[in-house]
């Protein structure tokens, strides 16, 4: 009887069924699992590709000749430079924020009799602009110049935008002497996205070419008042030989016109009494077109911030050694959060991570010969076996201990 009555109610009880899958981690009996804490770890690297070996291109052989022109400017005959401040328009909503412009676009407004409440302006399609321009010596009213514009706000592009009509002044913003407006055009281009963005060269510099236009002529003077040419050397080629030359080849042409000035930098030009004034050009351009063996100055330039060194011929290399190990230092910071788990009575913490990489290089002294021909001092230099931007540290360290026989000038 009791038998029979438990097969009975094994028969009733119901069959414990098995829970449904899920994507719910579970954790273990008798603990909850902490979350995953982050292991990505960042890193620092500085690489220094294989060096690329030029092959000379061809050259002349021999003397190199050099114009008068060339090597001097006309004194009377400079460039003036013109600024203003203007505005550019129709831009795809790539302007100055509002706050930068409002005041602008009022007071522009007000000179068309236009008045609208400064607050409901939403100027993004407008941008505050510096408008350059430079006017070359002998330019007439009307003739049509460059102009170039720049961006002084926030704004991220100029590209398709239009310059509204601007007063191109001297530097004192009195006189006006040119106008400029229209187009402009910016040597690159800017697409973004939510993500994502490109860019190409810069979009907050345009030009606009002729986009200018010459209101007001600037005097420019040729021959002085007591009837001379001054012929003044150009920065680079600002050298006494080059003046004695100069000076021989005019009174060859001209016996007795020219004249070195006591400083050495440049050259007076006596103009006959009986020449027409209608023939000083044609007698300046005989004397710009005469040919000279310009001086090899001893030069060279350096540009820290991009690593371009140029040397000019007359550069010379006394023997020495010199020794130079470079030190490469690479830090990499990337903290990680670490994550308590649940019902932990835990916080959220940031701990520090930091890879720390120095690379220090063993040179030893290398001895470098004398060097009296530019070839040779490119072999000599080349022997070191360094970068660009190191070759710079040994010029200048070279140039103080008197190997280096040139002039170094830095950009």
């Amino acid at each position: 009887m009791i038998l029979a009555l438990l097969l009975a109610l094994a028969v009733q009880a119901p069959v414990p069924q098995t829970p449904p899958k899920s994507d719910v981690l579970v954790a273990p009996r008798g603990g909850i699992e902490a979350p995953t804490q982050p292991r990505r770890k960042s890193g620092a690297s500085v690489t220094t590709l294989p060096r690329v070996e030029r092959t000379p291109g061809r050259g002349a052989a021999g003397r190199v000749l050099a114009t008068v022109e060339s090597l001097v400017e006309v004194r009377g005959q400079e460039d003036n430079a013109l600024v203003g401040l203007g505005l550019v328009t129709g831009l795809a909503g790539t302007g100055d924020s509002a706050n930068m412009v409002r005041g602008v676009l009022d007071n522009m407004l007000r000179t068309h009799n236009i008045k609208i409440d400064v607050q409901q302006l939403s100027p993004k399609n407008v941008a505050l602009v510096r408008v350059e321009a430079v006017l070359p010596p002998g330019i007439k009213p009307g003739q049509r110049i460059d102009v170039r514009v720049s961006t002084l706000g926030d704004a991220k592009s100029i590209e398709n935008g239009t310059l509204a009509l601007t007063e191109l002044t001297d530097i004192t913003g009195q006189i006006v002497f040119a106008t400029a407006q229209g187009p402009v055009t910016v040597g690159g281009f800017s697409v973004q996205g939510e993500g994502a963005s490109a860019q190409k060269n810069s979009v907050t510099v345009g030009v606009l070419p002729l986009g200018g236009k010459v209101e007001r002529a600037v005097e420019s003077q040729l021959v002085s008042e007591n009837g001379f040419i001054y012929l003044d050397a150009r920065a680079a080629h600002g050298s006494f030989g080059n003046m004695v030359r100069i000076t021989e080849t005019v009174n060859a042409l001209f016996p007795g016109a020219a004249t070195p000035e006591a400083d050495g930098r440049a050259v007076r030009i006596e103009v006959p009494s009986d020449l027409p004034e209608s023939e000083h050009v044609a007698y300046l351009a005989a004397i710009l077109k005469r040919e000279i063996e310009a001086d090899s100055v001893p030069r060279v330039v350096i540009n820290e911030r991009t690593g371009v060194i140029v040397m000019g011929e007359g550069v010379r290399l006394r023997p020495g050694a010199v020794t130079h190990g470079a030190l490469t230092v690479t830090v990499a910071e990337s903290p990680e959060v670490s994550q308590p788990g649940p019902l932990s009575a835990g916080q959220t913490k940031e701990t520090p991570r930091t890879d720390l990489n120095v690379t220090e290089e063993n040179n030893g002294l290398t001895l470098i010969n004398g060097a009296v021909t530019l070839q040779e001092v490119v072999e000599v230099l080349n022997v070191l076996g360094t970068t660009p931007r190191d070759l710079i540290s040994i010029l200048e360290a070279m140039s103080q201990a008197g190997l280096l026989l040139a002039n170094v000038e830095r950009m």
